[in-house]
């Protein structure tokens, strides 16, 4: 397909990049931002959604190895939690090659809502302290049932799973959020390395605005790390929960 690609547009897309690339390492939502900017370009939705997955790949790389090289990546848990989110992906991927994704914005609408309210009222429910030792599957079963879930709502559409996978990382096995970001990178780099080689076989990813916007996001991801581990948990609570209550209003007045 053609598409305009010129100095304006390249600096629109590293800026839209370098932003989304922040706010997916931190929390969430950067998608928002990214596909907009692609469409933008002249793409189609689909093209956008399948191309804008060249960014999350490498921002997710990119947050995962500074978590990992600032010591807040727990090695041993990354087999553990990617059973749960790749077989649940599996199932989303299937689930959504019948069904339009359109069926799960009141999904994430609701769930966006929810852990809005829970952070307001309740918000060690779903934000422990940094000092919390985490559990495993084995110590809480249901927590593995939380990973499919996310893992089946990432493999079905990509907007809002990283608020997905906190709840269930934070929520369920109890880690910090500076914890909870590095692992959540991991599961993000999973499900997206799945995404893309679909949509790379059915010829979808424009590749050179692909690389524009993921050059912005991989910086973005560097910069988030860097904040992440020096900000207190408080500061990352509120930035998280701003996060959420832009993502409710987005998807309420979406079309």
């Amino acid at each position: 397909m053609e598409y305009e690609l010129n100095l304006i547009v390249i600096v629109a897309l590293v800026s839209a990049g370098l932003i989304s690339g922040f706010i997916n390492t931190l929390a969430g939502g950067g998608s928002m931002l990214s596909l907009p900017a692609l469409m933008l370009v002249g793409m189609p939705p689909e093209i956008a959604n399948a191309t804008n997955r060249v960014a999350v790949l490498l921002q997710s790389i990119t947050g995962m190895a500074g978590f990992n090289k600032h010591g807040a990546l727990d090695q041993g848990a990354i087999a553990p939690i990617l059973v749960p989110t790749l077989v649940g992906a599996l199932v989303g991927a299937l689930i959504a090659s019948y069904l339009p994704s359109v069926v799960l914005k009141p999904v994430l609408l609701g769930s966006m809502v929810l852990m809005a309210l829970v952070m307001l009222f309740k918000p060690a429910t779903i934000i422990p302290d940094s000092d919390t030792t985490p559990y495993t599957f084995a110590e809480r079963p249901a927590a593995w049932m939380g990973m499919f879930i996310a893992g089946l709502y990432g493999g079905f559409v990509q907007a809002g799973v990283g608020f997905i996978l906190i709840a269930a990382l934070a929520g369920g096995l109890r880690y910090d959020l500076v914890r909870t970001n590095a692992l959540k990178n991991v599961c993000t780099a999973a499900l997206s390395v799945v995404a893309l080689g679909v949509f790379i076989a059915r010829d979808q990813v424009l590749w050179v605005p692909g690389l524009t916007l993921a050059a912005g996001s991989v910086v973005g991801a560097h910069l988030s790390v860097k904040f992440a581990i020096k900000a207190s948990q408080r500061t990352l609570k509120w930035i998280l929960l701003v996060m959420v209550l832009i993502a409710c209003g987005a998807a309420m007045f979406s079309g």
